[in-house]
């Protein structure tokens, strides 16, 4: 039986906003990010899609975006969290070894105390398989970028999901079945007004 997965990216944090390598740091949603977690909210609303049950990286930021977003309970999953950057947890992005946004970084922050891309493709796709065979049919995880693009690049090119506009609390929405996960929909808000 399909089941669908609907996996968020948590709103905009102070360290988003003064461009900073969060991690397993953590730092508080800005008013545009509580803004822009009720805009997701919204669109649930809107679409009028139910959720069975909802889960969130164990991060502050991922948990209280899916506080804006449902009131229904939740469990916080460990597995969900953002990639360790070792060295580099609240570092300024400038510093990142990488040259494009667009590159994956599989190992580059191994040599600094943090975890290997591949790894954290591990370990949110076994959170979320083990999250997708529980007897729920439409499921909400909250979570954060790399987590997300590591995750979505053994089913669909991640590059694609990021040029076609992926930011705080977009959705990807995948079907699952027989422990596989299909990209059906890519849902990014506008936030145009949130800027004026």
């Amino acid at each position: 039986m399909t089941k669908n997965l609907y996996i968020m990216r948590h709103g905009q944090t102070i360290f988003n906003e003064r461009g900073k390598m969060q991690g397993w740091s953590d730092a508080p949603l800005t008013d545009k990010g509580i803004a822009q977690a009720k805009i997701a909210g919204k669109y649930f609303k809107d679409n009028d899609i139910h959720f069975d049950a909802a889960y969130s990286s164990s991060s502050e930021r991922a948990t209280d975006t899916l506080e804006l977003v449902t009131d229904m309970p939740y469990e916080r999953r460990k597995g969900l969290r953002e990639m360790y950057f070792g060295l580099f947890e609240g570092e300024n992005k400038d510093l990142n070894p990488l040259n494009s946004r667009y590159e994956l970084f599989y190992d580059a922050f191994v040599q600094y105390g943090g975890e290997d891309m591949v790894d954290v493709q591990k370990r949110v796709t076994k959170e979320l398989i083990d999250i997708m065979n529980n007897d729920n049919d439409n499921v909400l995880v909250v979570s954060h970028y790399v987590s997300i693009l590591a995750f979505t690049n053994q089913w669909y090119d991640s590059v694609k999901v990021l040029k076609s506009g992926f930011t705080n609390c977009s959705i990807i929405k995948f079907s699952f079945d027989d422990d596989k996960f299909k990209l059906e929909e890519i849902i990014n808000h506008d936030y145009s007004d949130l800027d004026k």
